[in-house]
């Protein structure tokens, strides 16, 4: 059963990483930038994102492609003490680390991140997402250990 709990790291993280490179892909092939279409009731827009979330900080796609890279390392450092176990912690994980690679690689690679998910708060990708759900996963399990810690 441990090993189990243990791949699921990195069953998220390699879904997330796969899922995300193949729909920027996608994007990057067929859609011009600043192309917007609809695909199964979902609006979509190729823009090529030189910062990080929000459009803000243009231009420093590579630095922080380097801090993905060390954010990687942390999690593996800190998964590699014990302290944190469990199916949640290690979801959480998966998929924080694999929306932190999806987008490295971009930015490592082309210097900027292909968005193209239209919401509310702005355009995003699968890696975003990712990332929102590694967060929240990441609040649930520190919520669920806070309960415990006052029993």
């Amino acid at each position: 059963m441990k090993v189990g709990l243990y791949m699921l790291f990195y069953v998220f993280a390699i879904l997330v990483i796969v899922m995300d490179q193949l729909s920027k892909y996608l994007i990057r092939a067929y859609i011009d930038i600043n192309e917007t279409f609809t695909l199964w009731g979902i609006q979509l827009t190729h823009i090529e994102n030189s910062g990080m979330a929000g459009g803000l900080f243009q231009g420093y796609a590579r630095f922080f492609g380097v801090v993905a890279v060390l954010f990687v390392i942390s999690v593996y450092y800190f998964r590699r003490t014990g302290e944190m176990k469990g199916a949640l912690i290690d979801s959480s994980l998966g998929f924080l680390v694999g929306g932190a690679i999806g987008n490295g690689i971009d930015r490592l690679l082309f210097g900027q991140v292909t968005d193209f998910i239209i919401r509310s708060g702005g355009i995003l990708n699968l890696a975003d997402h990712a990332i929102e759900l590694g967060v929240l996963l990441l609040l649930i399990y520190g919520f669920v250990s806070w309960l415990k810690s006052k029993h």
